[in-house]
């Protein structure tokens, strides 16, 4: 009865039919809206002085530049960008810091293509029950802050029409805000294909780019990507195991589906010895540590690296020109509670309604560390070793790898946690190049945006970052609290690093900036809840 009761909060919210009369993307919020405990959630600000732009022309001299499609470091070149378009690429020369417009002096530092993380939410309802809805303008500065200038929203959990409005006033320039591009949350309780076809032309209708499915039964779900497809909406699945018996990676896939998200469904397309996951006989999917615990025992349940089925599956999903989007990140605190609780920028940067939500709850999804031991973590460190293992082979073979972070959850901060995945895409084997390509070009074909961005080329958006030293030789220096390190001549530890400037469609942001300005917002909130505690 006590495991019951701890998970009831959750199982309610998975099993409650949808109001009928709910519009469809609003289910979710709509359920956090209607308890009456928390405010709609706010409206990202108009942009400051912390951007400028776009400029009729911009120069940015003396750069060493990764263009993001797989070639190494070239430099010093001078890119001339005209309002939001790269017009020009070439050698730096002396007169380049007199051209007309504005210069940026990159001083022999880099420029990267801008980072694409595919897999994020614009704030989550979970917070909600630690007292607030995200504060959306705190994610988006947090995400340019780190380079980020494209983002795709999968689920629209904090309501279709308010993430769509922030997509519209981002792309016209009205906010400091990445490009989004959103995907509708379908409904798992969707009972019927017509029922599942009408939910799609509604969310196509109100602007959605693409859908986003968490479970369902089979024939609703097959229905649903049939219509998106006819409707040129793109796809995304997170295989959750109420539903991955029915349709697991290799199913999905078949269909058309776009992209995976993390790494459910996979194993269990690649079981051998068994059909259903070998879950103990007191498991309670509604309990997270049950569903967590449990999760980290599952790469070892299927096929084993370089047998048969594994080089099936992936041969099979490389021919469907299938995406992976792993998230690693969203998932370390499993293999090292301590480190993720622990993180440099808990302090400055995480507002105080996440800190509360991260800590184990019951009532909260990815709050599960409840008794959490030795044995959960070398389960997910070696879950991680197989599963890092896939990914790589599956680049190798040509496959398509996108970087996503997930964050809002499981004590991974916006912004922060997208570094975090970079770094472990190279502890899964990938050249830091290949990291770069995943982060950039591959992420702007999955989002069929590839003619317009993910790497630095002549036509294409002026979407940047620019930043003092090599990230290649150490994605730390990404981080928006930099990389410590020892200053040989006075003895003492410095921190360096962090990205100097962010541009998104030709506008400039001050990523130091940006980063004052959320430090600032996590103050005044967590003044405002002493004064609130009075």
């Amino acid at each position: 009865m006590p495991r019951l009761h701890r998970a009831l909060a959750l199982v309610l919210a998975l099993v409650t039919p949808v109001a009928l009369a709910v519009t469809p993307g609003e289910e979710g919020i709509s359920r956090v809206l209607a308890s009456g405990k928390v405010d709609p959630p706010r409206n990202a600000p108009p942009r400051g002085d912390e951007a400028r732009g776009p400029f009729p022309r911009l120069t940015v001299a003396n750069a060493m530049l990764v263009d993001g499609t797989g070639a190494p470091p070239i430099g010093p070149v001078t890119l001339t960008i005209e309002n939001d378009t790269i017009t020009r690429i070439a050698g730096s020369r002396p007169a380049d810091l007199n051209a007309e417009g504005e210069v940026i002096d990159v001083a022999g530092g880099y420029v990267l293509p801008g980072l694409i993380d595919a897999h994020v939410h614009l704030g989550t309802p979970s917070h909600a029950a630690a007292g607030a809805l995200t504060d959306p303008e705190y994610v988006l500065k947090l995400w340019l802050a780190h380079g980020v200038t494209t983002v795709r929203d999968v689920g629209a959990v904090m309501g279709l029409g308010w993430t769509l409005a922030h997509r519209e006033r981002a792309a016209a320039g009205e906010i400091s805000a990445p490009r989004l591009r959103v995907h509708a949350m379908f409904p798992p309780e969707t009972a019927t294909a017509e029922d599942a076809r009408a939910w799609v032309k509604a969310v196509r209708k109100r602007g959605a780019d693409g859908v986003k499915f968490r479970g369902a039964r089979p024939e609703p779900f097959a229905a649903a990507m049939e219509e998106a497809k006819r409707l040129g909406m793109k796809t995304s699945y997170h295989h959750a195991q109420l539903s991955v018996v029915q349709t697991n990676v290799l199913d999905s896939a078949r269909l058309g589906l776009d992209s995976m998200e993390h790494w459910y469904g996979l194993p269990e397309a690649m079981f051998e010895d068994r059909v259903i996951q070998d879950y103990p006989l007191d498991y309670n999917y509604g309990d997270e540590q049950d569903r967590f615990g449990e999760a980290g025992r599952l790469w070892l349940q299927a096929a084993a690296p370089g047998s048969g089925t594994w080089q099936r599956t992936i041969d099979e999903l490389v021919g469907l020109d299938f995406t992976l989007s792993p998230t690693f990140t969203i998932y370390e605190a499993s293999r090292d509670v301590m480190r993720a609780r622990n993180a440099d920028w808990h302090d400055a940067y995480t507002m105080p309604y996440m800190a509360r939500a991260f800590e184990p709850n019951p009532a909260i999804h990815g709050s599960y560390f409840f008794d959490w031991t030795t044995a959960h973590e070398i389960a997910w460190k070696q879950n991680y070793r197989r599963w890092m293992r896939f990914v790589n082979d599956y680049k190798n073979a040509g496959g398509r790898v996108v970087a996503g972070s997930d964050a809002g959850f499981i004590y991974k901060v916006y912004g922060f946690s997208y570094i975090r995945e970079l770094e472990l895409l190279q502890e899964a084997g990938f050249h830091p190049l290949e990291v770069l390509q995943a982060a950039t070009l591959n992420g702007a074909e999955l989002l069929g945006i590839a003619g317009e961005t993910g790497s630095v080329e002549v036509g294409k958006k002026a979407d940047l970052v620019i930043l003092d030293e090599n990230p290649l030789a150490n994605f730390k220096l990404l981080y928006g609290t930099g990389h410590r390190r020892l200053n040989r001549s006075t003895g003492a530890m410095e921190r360096v690093g962090g990205v100097r400037y962010t541009v998104r469609d030709g506008i400039v942001f001050d990523a130091q900036a940006l980063l004052a300005d959320v430090r600032a917002l996590v103050a005044a909130q967590k003044a405002d809840e002493a004064q609130a505690g009075g």
